[in-house]
């Protein structure tokens, strides 16, 4: 037994991927296009959220001194 024998033999190709825009109509286009417009929003607002810093300021500060 050679070490090329053992284990688990691989295709040599994988097979080839059906191509999803081939079935697509215009509802599920008009859908998809609709969801990337609703993800880019999000994007913006959290985007947004960020810039603006922390929401809660946390109350009486102090200064350190004793």
């Amino acid at each position: 037994m050679t070490g090329r024998e053992g284990g688990k033999k691989k295709p040599l190709k994988a097979p080839k991927k059906k191509n999803a825009n081939a079935d697509v109509d215009e509802d599920d286009k008009a859908f998809q296009q609709k969801q990337k417009e609703e993800q880019r929003k999000l994007k913006e607002l959290k985007d947004k959220a960020a810039k603006g810093g922390p929401l809660v300021s946390g109350g009486i500060k102090k200064s350190g001194k004793k």
